[in-house]
């Protein structure tokens, strides 16, 4: 499941949507609006296999990683999301659930920094 933070614009949630790219949002249809960090991190424990794409800064945190999920925290403008969220589900290293699960990832216009599950070292790769 491709899971949309509730600070996405729908604008961007539509896009995705016409790339048939199947998304679902926060507070349209999964869980609340206004849910807190802590409850959203509830929910990705509850949800089978979620990426979750946020602009929320206090996602991308090593000790958040979990086996289940992917967490990635989009550092860009607000209208670029779904350009960037397509890219990083295109992406040879990113391209399926199975890569992306026990992730937490850091998406600019640089590149993507992540944490695994269990590593020392945070990663990098630029576009």
């Amino acid at each position: 499941m491709i899971l949309l933070d509730e600070n996405v614009l729908a604008s961007q949630r539509q896009l995705l949507r016409s790339w048939h790219i199947p998304v679902r949002q926060i507070g349209r249809e999964v869980g609340r609006k206004g849910l807190q960090d802590q409850e959203i991190l509830s929910l990705l424990h509850r949800l089978s296999s979620p990426t979750f794409f946020t602009r929320d800064r206090g996602f991308y945190n090593r000790k958040i990683c979990h086996k289940n999920y992917c967490i990635v925290y989009l550092d860009l403008r607000k209208e670029e999301v779904a350009v960037f969220v397509r890219r990083v589900l295109r992406h040879p290293r990113f391209n399926t659930k199975r890569k992306r699960m026990g992730i937490v990832m850091h998406v600019s216009h640089t590149g993507i920094r992540w944490w695994e599950v269990g590593a020392e070292q945070e990663q990098f790769i630029s576009w």
